[in-house]
């Protein structure tokens, strides 16, 4: 059996963008990726959106089990490192400490819909950002990740982030 690939998702709360990320990736090939996500000390929400909550039922993903935690949790959790770390927002990658394993890393920026918006506009938004999300990590997926040329599917990965 070959090691599943770790990918680390990184967003300032860890309660909504990268939520969506680990649960989309999670449904998708759980038997390939391992998916984990985590936002910046400090700045960690105490629970999941609701409206990422309701993303994924309205998709038929699972939520995962494991409450919004910071980096550094993550870092002592798992301290053998990832292969990859996408950073969902541009603010937090500037932040971030050096990761345990020295993985490649891509930024992946999407906005931050919480901020300044009602209830049903979070709601549509967090819907639109799944799709989005599932469009680039099913590309991820189809990737020739294992005996491929690193600094390939590093570019790969990098690219994905410009995505529309």
């Amino acid at each position: 059996m070959q090691k599943r690939i770790g990918v680390i998702f990184v967003s300032r709360r860890n309660s909504l963008r990268s939520i969506l990320a680990e649960a989309c990736l999670t449904h998708l090939d759980p038997q390939r990726f391992s998916a984990s996500s985590c936002g910046q000390p400090g700045h960690v929400a105490r629970e999941f959106h609701p409206a990422a909550i309701g993303a994924l039922h309205s998709a038929s993903m699972a939520v995962p089990q494991r409450p919004p935690r910071s980096w550094d949790e993550l870092a002592r959790a798992n301290p053998s490192g990832a292969d990859f770390v996408i950073t969902l927002d541009a603010y937090s990658e500037s932040l971030e400490p050096p990761w345990p394993g020295q993985p490649d890393a891509a930024l992946w920026a999407y906005p931050d819909v919480i901020v300044g918006a009602g209830p049903e506009q979070v709601a549509h938004a967090a819907v639109q950002m799944l799709f989005s999300l599932r469009r680039r990590l099913e590309l991820l997926v189809s990737l020739p990740m294992q005996g491929a040329d690193r600094s390939a599917v590093r570019s790969d990965v990098r690219d994905l982030g410009y995505m529309r």
